[in-house]
């Protein structure tokens, strides 16, 4: 039920109202929207922005101070943090399927790193993707594709997961839990800037 420091409709209310409409407060600022459930909370593009949300979440603490500082006109232009800027805005991009940037606007010059490989190993309900890279240090992160099809062509649907790069040192993705069957993996580079970079070959492994 909703609950309100007035009237029922005030600005202070906040909470569910019969299973339909939300109401609260967002940065000092009050609003009311329906109440969505997800028809399917597991479904690929489900899983992709929230892994995504994740990465970018946990991410920009690392940024320079450089980086950060460019989300502050976005940030003044709306009224809210420059993190909220920088989650708001590469969400929008990963929505578009571009990829993330630490700067705002995303100039997309970088120079793509070359190929990276990866070697898909199979666990308890689980299997690990290794990622090594191939090319110069510009990959923020990689992006992990899966299917139980192959070829595996990288979209929307099918992202599992992303990783914070580590120069040119191998990085791990942890992919559970799974139910036994065959899986196909792809990864992809994204550089510090917005740019995908070029897929992996694809590697597989099977959960008994």
């Amino acid at each position: 039920m909703a609950k309100v420091a007035g009237p029922l409709m005030s600005l202070q209310a906040s909470g569910k109202l019969g299973n339909a409409v939300v109401f609260s407060v967002w940065k000092g600022r009050p609003y009311v929207r329906a109440l969505v459930r997800p028809s399917n909370p597991k479904s690929g593009g489900q899983v992709g922005v929230r892994s995504m949300f994740k990465f970018l979440s946990q991410n920009w603490a690392g940024l320079t101070a450089g980086n950060q500082a460019t989300w502050e006109t976005l940030a003044e232009q709306n009224s809210y943090s420059p993190f909220n800027g920088y989650m708001s805005r590469n969400q929008n991009r990963y929505r578009d399927f571009l990829s993330p940037t630490m700067e705002d606007p995303a100039a997309e010059v970088a120079t793509p790193d070359g190929i990276p490989v990866i070697v898909a190993t199979a666990g308890v309900r689980s299997i690990t993707v290794a990622i090594t890279p191939d090319g110069t240090d510009t990959n923020w992160g990689f992006a992990v594709f899966r299917q139980i099809t192959t070829p595996v062509v990288p979209s929307f649907d099918n992202l599992v997961g992303v990783v914070l790069a580590d120069g040119v040192n191998p990085v791990n993705f942890v992919d559970t839990p799974l139910e036994p069957d065959t899986y196909y993996y792809m990864a992809r580079g994204f550089t510090e800037d917005g740019l995908w970079t070029v897929n992996s070959v694809e590697d597989s492994a099977v959960v008994a």
